[in-house]
């Protein structure tokens, strides 16, 4: 039972055969998306603009709202997307060379992991994505037998989709989201979290019973969120787009594609971070030039950008790869569904009254740097947990569900 082997329930990759660029590629993600989540983490997201304006490091808080907007905001989230598609198409290519019905496997994967998404959406923080991810990916096998043209019309069709739903939105005033934006307001009305008092309401929690009512009402705003954000249709396509490259095992032919990878890595970032810096002034400064417009610049900045950080970083991979750098990063990458939910305990432990509650009280600047010493937290924490076990502890759970076996978690040499 230990040993990976042919079953009728299909078989992980085994962990000797993973491509480090892939695990190491996931850990940069995650360190972008831990930069990017906890200014809400934090509640500094929440903070009315004469609070922020009165916090001492204003100034440079300013210059870093403009950076995270250039830099960070989106742009990992849809590298995390990518390597979600590449995720999907190993899965069923590993078990088609067993015999195993593949798709059959990935479903069962992918409600272990719409559990554990609505778990941590209801429990722990209302800005999941996993649930997301898990109800988006069920569409996936539909394109497993599609041409690659076919799949990327698809794709391209999904993340355009997006602007011109804003532009319709924009020119008829007519926003899909206002029901649950009204049951969002009923629902703090009746918990009696005020606008004014909506950033502290954490901070000030005496009892998980209070976190948990902020928790419900977050989990309505997180549905409008994704409603007014199209993010269905951006993860779709970002996923169609992983699964050409990994369809394609484009990760495994790095050396003979480098000279290309490396003059689109030119191309992306030379357009995308231009571009990023105009996203960052719409998104800072309220959308002036409107909604369709602001999303036309997320489009040609963050999709852009972020598959620019991608072609960068395999071609500083393909320079050195035996740079330490690349297992750094991999193991987080190896525990990023555990590192993800990790970051929102920790972050729960930091900001709320339930914990050390500091939330609200700290400025843009500070958050950022907790940001990072939480994931070289986690660097170390992972480092330390794959030198005894094979599997992250949510990852091996996700596996055995997944599977329908019982995996060993100890390292063979532990045993």
């Amino acid at each position: 039972m230990n040993k990976i082997r042919t079953s009728a329930n299909g078989a992980p990759v085994d962990v000797k055969k993973r491509h480090i660029i892939l695990d190491a590629l996931r850990g940069f993600a995650l360190l972008g998306i831990c930069l990017a989540n906890y200014p809400e983490f934090s509640l500094y997201t929440f903070l009315q603009p004469e609070t922020v304006e009165a916090l001492p490091s204003y100034g440079i808080d300013l210059v870093t709202k403009y950076f995270l907007y250039v830099f960070i905001d989106g742009k990992f989230y849809t590298i995390f997307s990518l390597l979600f598609g590449v995720g999907f198409s190993i899965i069923l290519e590993n078990n088609k060379r067993r015999g195993v019905n593949g798709t059959l496997v990935f479903y069962r994967r992918m409600f272990a992991l719409l559990i554990i998404g609505f778990l941590h959406l209801m429990l722990v923080w209302s800005g999941d994505i996993l649930m997301l991810y898990a109800l988006v990916g069920m569409l996936l096998p539909l394109f497993y037998k599609r041409k690659d043209k076919t799949i990327l019309i698809w794709a391209s069709g999904f993340l355009i989709l997006p602007v011109i739903i804003d532009f319709v939105c924009q020119f008829t005033s007519i926003y899909m989201s206002a029901k649950l934006v009204e049951w969002e307001g009923l629902l703090a009305d009746s918990y009696g979290i005020s606008d004014k008092g909506y950033a502290f309401w954490l901070r000030d929690a005496q009892s998980y019973g209070d976190v948990f009512k902020f928790l419900v009402m977050g989990s309505v705003e997180r549905l409008s969120e994704f409603v007014d954000g199209n993010r269905y249709f951006k993860v779709a396509g970002l996923f169609l787009l992983g699964f050409l490259v990994g369809r394609h095992r484009l990760y495994e032919r790095l050396e003979e594609c480098n000279e290309r990878i490396r003059t689109l890595a030119y191309i992306f970032l030379g357009v995308g971070l231009p571009l990023s810096v105009l996203y960052a002034w719409s998104a800072v400064t309220g959308k002036p030039w409107g909604l369709g417009a602001h999303s036309s610049l997320y489009f040609g900045s963050v999709y852009v950008t972020g598959f620019g950080y991608v072609m960068a970083f395999c071609t500083f991979y393909i320079s050195c790869k035996n740079g330490k750098v690349w297992k750094i990063l991999a193991f987080p990458g190896r525990m990023a569904l555990t590192d993800y939910i990790g970051q929102s305990f920790i972050g729960m432990w930091l900001f709320y009254g339930i914990g050390f509650g500091i939330g609200a009280s700290v400025g843009l600047f500070i958050t950022e740097m907790i940001a990072l010493g939480v994931f070289w937290l986690e660097v170390v924490v992972s480092a330390l947990w794959l030198g005894m076990f094979r599997y992250g502890p949510l990852e091996w759970i996700w596996r055995c569900v997944t599977y329908k076996r019982f995996f060993s978690l100890l390292n063979s040499s532990k045993r």
